[in-house]
């Protein structure tokens, strides 16, 4: 793949030497957001958005928190054009947002930009950039380093000719490609703009430094940020923004350390939609924040209507293992994993009711969750799910949240056998319907004309209890009155007369409480020729789900017995 080829991209603009401080700090709260999916992001799209999904957009991002939001490139459609004339002629801007306009260092541009932004009540930030790097001055612009200086300031000056005197208009720049910039180079620049634009504390100068193409680790990002935020004059009057790429797939790191560097406020879509591989994914890094317990002061609470309204205008799907958002983020296949997160729940709902505390104030310690789902605004029906990779705890899980069913743990081992042999066989994912489809086949129903119940009674006289039983056993009648016993022994001791006799392991109790009309359910483990097996009735009735199980087990006894085979197995 010939890799030599790409050695040296990096090694033309070094770091100067510096004693970095960014690796010993930590983040402790969010920066200044600025989205640009109404210009970067809308670039980037094959089909830009109308004004219809373009207003859509710009209030959802108000709806959201955002208070600086990139608008549009107004010189360079009229569709941007005119959206911009729209936030001046209306009252869709509420007045805390600051709405920012990119221009190009081009005096007729900056000129059509203005033009734009007049009668804005809103505090308006003019964008003017110029790529900087050596390859974008020798092959783009054929500048060298004075001459591309000159153009620069040139450009800054045509921008305080026509928006100086505007009181609610601030001033950005942005060294395109900075991080491909000779570090003494971008610092000179940089100078330069903020003295030639006089900023000042009340009125700040933003410098917005992008990693235009990522080429380097995200360290290297964070050390040209710090040389900046060190050296820089009138530091205190001005605002240091980044803005990275994700060439590399690192354009999220590279944020998060520029922000330890000295950043102040990032750029970004989103969703990271962007040219080439996409900007950096602003929800990605408020949620960071937020599950580090750090407020990201933007409003992911319902991301799935975030979701709905950027693919919408952007006309792209997310992908399902996108980062908090996608379908399938907060979703466990694996078997392990599906242990640990119900597990995890079970002892956040004991904390809960222990503590007297709501679940959504306590300290969130689900395994494999980073987030507790409802914190987004997503339900917890998607987060486990069942193929042929999940174990006894997702099925388990499955079952008890959506029909009541407390297996056993032996039953849940017993269980997921047959849940994974139909998987494998069909190679499709299962739902809790579709499980509890299996349950019934195997344990409640397995042979449904072998042994029936004709009838129950339980009577008491002078202090003593009767059960009284008919059962039919492959058509033939079977009764019996048994005292001093309860259904459960009166049973068994029926089937043991008929020559079917049922060693009883273990009973559990349990109920079908979703979309059962509240009915018992009783589980029994019992052993046939010394192989243990699980039986399961089912009945408004206790005493009738228990003696239903009992038969259930005989029924299994009986298949045996007749060499029939199993439903669920795999003869």
């Amino acid at each position: 793949m010939r890799s030599s080829r790409y050695r040296d991209v990096f090694a033309r603009v070094p770091v100067p030497a510096l004693e970095r401080e960014w690796p010993s700090r930590r983040l402790t709260a969010a920066p200044l957001w600025v989205p640009v999916d109404l210009r970067d992001g809308n670039q980037a799209l094959a089909e830009p958005m109308d004004p219809s999904r373009k207003r859509s957009f710009f209030e959802l991002m108000v709806s959201m928190g955002y208070k600086e939001i990139e608008v549009g490139y107004p010189s360079a459609s009229q569709t941007d054009y005119d959206f911009v004339r729209l936030i001046a002629e209306s009252d869709i801007a509420p007045a805390d947002v600051t709405v920012v306009v990119f221009t190009p260092a081009r005096r007729d541009l900056i000129e059509r930009t203005v033009e734009s932004i007049r009668g804005i009540r809103n505090s308006v930030v003019i964008h003017m950039y110029t790529a900087t790097a050596p390859v974008w001055r020798d092959v783009v612009l054929g500048h060298d380093r004075a001459a591309l200086r000159e153009l620069i300031l040139d450009a800054g000056r045509d921008v305080l000719r026509f928006a100086g005197d505007l009181p609610n208009v601030r001033f950005e720049f942005s060294p395109e490609v900075f991080n491909l910039t000779e570090p003494d180079y971008a610092l000179d620049l940089c100078n330069a703009v903020t003295t030639l634009w006089d900023a000042s504390a009340d009125r700040p100068v933003i410098l917005n430094l992008p990693a235009t193409v990522e080429v380097a680790t995200p360290n290297v990002y964070a050390d040209q940020i710090e040389y900046m935020h060190r050296n820089l004059e009138r530091r205190s009057s001005v605002i240091l923004s980044v803005h990275p790429h994700n060439d590399r797939g690192t354009g999220v790191a590279c944020a998060e350390l520029a922000v330890l560097a000295g950043a102040q406020r990032v750029e970004g879509c989103i969703f990271g939609n962007g040219e080439r591989t996409g900007n950096v994914d602003i929800a990605t890094l408020a949620l960071n924040l937020h599950v580090q317990g750090i407020d990201p002061m933007i409003d992911f609470s319902d991301i799935d209507h975030i979701r709905r309204v950027v693919e919408h205008s952007n006309r792209i799907e997310l992908h399902p293992r996108h980062p908090y958002v996608g379908d399938l983020v907060h979703t466990a296949f694996s078997g392990t994993h599906q242990d640990a997160i119900k597990k995890g729940f079970a002892e956040h709902r004991d904390r809960s009711v222990q503590s007297g505390t709501p679940g959504d104030r306590l300290a969130w310690r689900v395994p494999y969750l980073p987030v507790d789902p409802a914190d987004l605004g997503r339900s917890y029906e998607a987060v486990i799910r069942v193929n042929s990779q999940s174990g006894k705890g997702g099925i388990a899980f499955l079952l008890e949240r959506d029909y009541g069913i407390d297996m056993p743990r032996r039953l849940q081992i017993d269980f997921s056998r047959r849940v994974q042999q139909h998987a494998d066989e069909t190679g499709l994912e299962l739902d809790a319907a579709q499980l509890f489809a299996i349950f019934e086949r195997t344990y409640l129903s397995p042979v449904p004309s072998a042994i029936e119940l004709r009838s129950l009674e339980v009577s008491t006289t002078n202090g003593e209890t009767a059960v009284g039983l008919r059962v039919g056993i492959d058509g033939v009648q079977h009764a019996g009155t048994f005292a001093e016993v309860g259904p459960v022994e009166a049973t068994a001791l029926l089937l043991l007369e008929a020559g079917l006799g049922v060693e009883i392991v273990s009973l559990h109790q349990t109920s079908l409480a979703a979309g059962s009309d509240g009915d018992a359910l009783t589980l029994i483990e019992h052993r046939v020729d010394g192989e243990a097996r699980w039986a399961a009735g089912r009945h408004r009735s206790v005493l009738e789900a228990s003696v239903a199980a009992v038969l259930g087990a005989g029924a299994q006894v009986l298949d045996t017995r007749l060499r029939r085979p199993r439903p669920g197995s795999s003869t």
